[in-house]
């Protein structure tokens, strides 16, 4: 079946990875039904068995991304980020349609010094990523069909985000102090979109796959790479350590993930993050 052909269910879809998601599939000419929060409460078992039904793929874009708040309300955290991908999960089994669910770098310890493999042992740290690891758990119980799609350090046009931010301090400020102990992949939302959708008409595996840019670089790399593109001066960007910023939820210090099984499954990983980030600024700073 073409991708044309086949009914996708978005949900989440308001947020920044699923509007990115749903115009893409529009712009395919997919049939592509959005289901934001006030659409469907994906907690709420009546409504999703109601819902989810007639359809071919389900992606899974609802998530509780507070990392910090997760910590003093993990309960609600867990139903959010648990409960209601078993739910998805089971309806897509019952409907007979793959799951795709996006999590993310957290479920892992972010003390490694190479890039996690996609069956690295899962060791969160923080409420946010016992709350993913036990949604991953959760889908591949539930949902023999499917796949799981780690995720990190996403940035986009429809929401707020890490450059954005920047760029906004960098117009106030004559210096911005940023760690340079956390390293990771900047990633564009749309890039993320356009490889799960890739995943799925490739017809990859069930299992297991890391939706991140290629290549490594420190928030404070990133940010110099940020100035840059305003056509400041990067040597505005000064380094500081995390010890600096203490947050409730402990930040992972190494969150690269590698991507031999998009490799195995014959599907191209995303891009240098660098190179990414000149294609994507243009669009996502401008906010649109």
């Amino acid at each position: 079946m073409s991708l044309e052909q086949k009914r996708w269910i978005v949900t989440g879809a308001g947020g920044m990875l699923g509007t990115d998601l749903v115009a893409l599939l529009r712009a395919r000419g997919a049939q592509v039904t959005a289901l934001g929060r006030q659409d469907l409460d994906v907690t709420d078992p009546g409504q999703v068995a109601e819902l989810i039904r007639d359809v071919d793929v389900i992606v899974n874009c609802a998530a509780w991304t507070a990392v910090d708040d997760a910590e003093g309300l993990e309960d609600e955290a867990f139903t959010l980020n648990a409960v209601a991908p078993q739910l998805l999960a089971r309806a897509a089994r019952l409907a007979g349609a793959r799951m795709v669910h996006v999590s993310t770098d957290y479920v892992f310890a972010g003390d490694a010094s190479r890039p996690y493999a996609e069956s690295a042992a899962l060791a969160p740290r923080s409420a946010y990523g016992r709350t993913k690891a036990a949604g991953e758990w959760a889908v591949r119980v539930e949902c023999p069909d499917h796949l799981v799609v780690r995720t990190a350090w996403l940035y986009g046009a429809h929401g707020p985000c890490f450059p954005r931010t920047m760029a906004r301090l960098a117009g106030e400020r004559d210096a911005l102090t940023v760690v340079a102990d956390q390293v990771g992949q900047p990633t564009w939302t749309a890039d993320l979109a356009d490889l799960l959708v890739r995943l799925v008409d490739a017809g990859a595996p069930a299992g297991t796959y890391h939706g991140t840019s290629s290549g490594e670089t420190s928030w404070h790399g990133f940010t110099q790479e940020i100035v840059r593109t305003l056509g400041k001066d990067p040597a505005m960007v000064r380094e500081t350590t995390s010890a600096d910023f203490p947050r409730p939820a402990p930040r992972p210090a190494y969150s690269v993930l590698g991507h031999e099984a998009l490799l195995a499954a014959g599907v191209e990983p995303i891009g240098h993050w660098a190179e990414r980030w000149t294609v994507a600024a243009p669009t996502v700073l401008a906010g649109g």
